[in-house]
């Protein structure tokens, strides 16, 4: 078998295959981006999501499935060019829901079936890249209101459902490079973002290299909040990517959205993401990426930030990214990262030159959208559309205008005369426990306006607490576990979690 030094020798960029070493003194290699920048010098001024998939499309050209005319292609990216190149992308890894991980790993058992049947080793089907399942899409909430809830639960789901997790457990035994997340510990997002993001990878050859991904769920854009460059695939992607074959995606456009001043206070990461998915879907910006930018961007909190990234479908994008600096650092302490894990990280970083939130005229971008974060006003999302933005000051106005409008119009098509008469509400997630908390009013102000007010121990994908509230005069209400309607008043789940 050759040797990782002949192999690198093989490479047609192994003279861009340099050291680096981390603040304890640890050291690694990389293939340079500021090296490669010397022939490119354009490199310098490429948006930072397009230099993470430059240095993929650099580490892997083999000549075959990536050749040196691919990285020459993204290397000399022009904001404002014809797209009609296509990059292949070899990401760090795959996450999957159990909706579509679960037949995606039922392919990985039918091809080792196969082997078999053929006289071959069975084992030498195995992912390239590591793959995680999380069990989030799939379960049910039959007790609530007690503190025995969860553990009931979770006996239920399993009780129900004991042949898939079985399977889930073959798998798991069988490939080394499969993973499972079972329910009970949060949405795939935030395991994503709290647990399974590295910040950086080493091979068994010693090169180190970003965190890059595709997930089986159309917000695994959340991750984009902490500088990893990943968005959501169908299945038949993913599992492509698992057998490391690159994604390909035609040459995108990059939208600069600088941020400039910071939020008021009482202004939520909610208010803000509903002024920037309702701007960024006026410049039309399906498609491309988003690369937030200036010195409002380095004020954003990490959940902050990932809010705004978890919208990405909504606001049309392909990526809302957030380039790594002191915060994302910082998140990655916070959620149980190893110092050896945040050294590489920041030492990878700096040396590719992909540390901190650029300035305005730093990058050149395709277009460049600004919003001044002082601006950003107290809303409402909908009252449809979660991509819909209502200041408060106008919900009364606008409701009553939407009320009687048809449906075409994104009304209800309702008369008038019904205005006013019950209300009803649908569960909704919440991802930021700053805004989850602002929910959670003391009992004697809720109740002095006819609510009554209790946290509920569930069993929630999106977390291990549900929100509970009930409004008087209500009748019946849209049940989140199993959509049933329940003459119990109205029940609200609201997510913890950053």
């Amino acid at each position: 078998m050759a040797s990782p030094s002949s192999m690198a020798a093989r490479h047609p960029f192994a003279s861009l295959r340099k050291p680096f070493e981390t603040a304890s003194g640890r050291r690694g290699t990389l293939y340079s981006l500021p090296a490669l920048a010397r022939k490119y010098p354009g490199i310098r001024r490429l948006p930072v999501s397009l230099r993470i998939v430059l240095e993929a499309v650099l580490r892997h050209c083999d000549g075959r499935k990536v050749t040196p005319a691919h990285v020459e292609q993204l290397a000399r990216w022009q904001p404002q060019a014809e797209r009609k190149d296509e990059i292949p992308f070899v990401v760090s890894r795959v996450v999957l829901q159990d909706f579509t991980g679960v037949p995606l790993l039922a392919d990985l058992a039918a091809m080792r079936s196969a082997a078999t049947r053929l006289g071959c080793d069975p084992r030498k089907i195995e992912p390239l890249v590591p793959v995680d399942l999380v069990v989030d899409h799939s379960i049910m909430v039959d007790h609530y209101g007690s503190k025995k809830a969860l553990d009931l639960n979770m006996k239920l789901e399993f009780q129900r459902n004991r042949e898939r997790y079985e399977f889930m457990k073959w798998g798991m035994q069988a490939f080394d490079t499969f993973g499972v997340v079972p329910p009970g510990f949060g949405i795939v997002h935030q395991v994503n973002l709290e647990y399974l993001a590295r910040g950086v990878h080493c091979g068994k050859d010693g090169v180190y290299y970003p965190d890059t991904l595709v997930g089986t769920d159309s917000h695994t854009t959340m991750i984009n909040g902490i500088g990893v460059v990943g968005w959501g695939v169908g299945g038949i992607e993913a599992e492509a990517a698992m057998l490391g074959q690159p994604v390909y995606f035609l040459t995108p456009d990059v939208v600069g959205f600088e941020l400039t001043g910071q939020l008021r206070e009482g202004v939520t990461a909610t208010d803000l993401v509903l002024t920037v998915t309702e701007l960024l879907r006026q410049h039309k910006v399906v498609g491309k990426f988003v690369e937030f930018f200036g010195a409002g961007t380095r004020s954003l909190s990490l959940p902050d930030r990932a809010t705004i990234a978890n919208m990405a479908p909504e606001y049309g994008a392909t990526m809302g990214f957030f380039p790594v600096d002191e915060k994302t650092l910082a998140y990655f302490k916070g959620t149980g990262r190893s110092k050896s894990e945040i050294e590489a990280f920041e030492a990878y970083f700096k040396a590719q030159g992909l540390f901190g939130v650029p300035g305005a005229g730093d990058i050149d971008y395709s277009q460049v959208v600004c919003l001044d974060l002082g601006q950003v006003t107290p809303s409402l999302a909908g009252p449809k559309r979660p991509q819909d933005r209502i200041e408060l000051g106008q919900v009364k106005q606008q409701f009553s205008a939407l009320f009687s409008k048809p449906v075409a119009e994104n009304g209800f098509n309702q008369p008038a005369g019904r205005l006013g008469r019950g209300a009803h509400s649908r569960c909704d997630r919440i991802a930021h426990a700053r805004v989850a908390c602002i929910f959670q009013v003391p009992r004697q102000t809720a109740s002095a306006h006819g609510i009554q007010g209790v946290l509920q121990h569930g069993f929630c994908p999106q977390g291990r607490a549900q929100l509970v509230h009930r409004t008087a005069g209500c009748g019946k209400t849209r049940s989140p576990a199993r959509g049933q309607h329940q003459n119990d008043g109205q029940r609200i789940t609201q997510e913890g979690g950053p």
